[in-house]
């Protein structure tokens, strides 16, 4: 394993390591090291990663779609969503 300090070092040697190291902290399990390293070996960071399913709007793409939705409020929310994404690739 990838460790925490000098060298490399098991999960167990981590775990204990960073408890005495920063008792202040809310301490960590073998579980949470293991979920980590995980992450460090598929990504190659450890950064927080916004999840898929939370989508990153602009203010503008937000008075759009009110706007669309004052328009015509029983328009689908596909529809209007294509409809705003057209109008924004142009």
């Amino acid at each position: 394993m990838i460790g925490y300090g000098d060298r490399a070092r098991t999960q167990c040697e981590v775990v204990r390591l960073f408890r005495e190291t920063h008792p202040a902290l809310p301490p960590l399990n073998q579980g949470t090291i293991s979920k980590i390293e995980a992450q460090y070996r598929e990504m190659g960071h450890v950064r927080k990663v916004p999840s898929k399913g939370q989508a990153v709007v602009d203010d503008d793409t937000k008075l759009n779609l009110l706007l669309a939705l004052e328009e015509n409020p029983i328009t689908p929310a596909r529809q209007l969503a294509r409809d705003i994404a057209c109008s924004a690739e142009q």
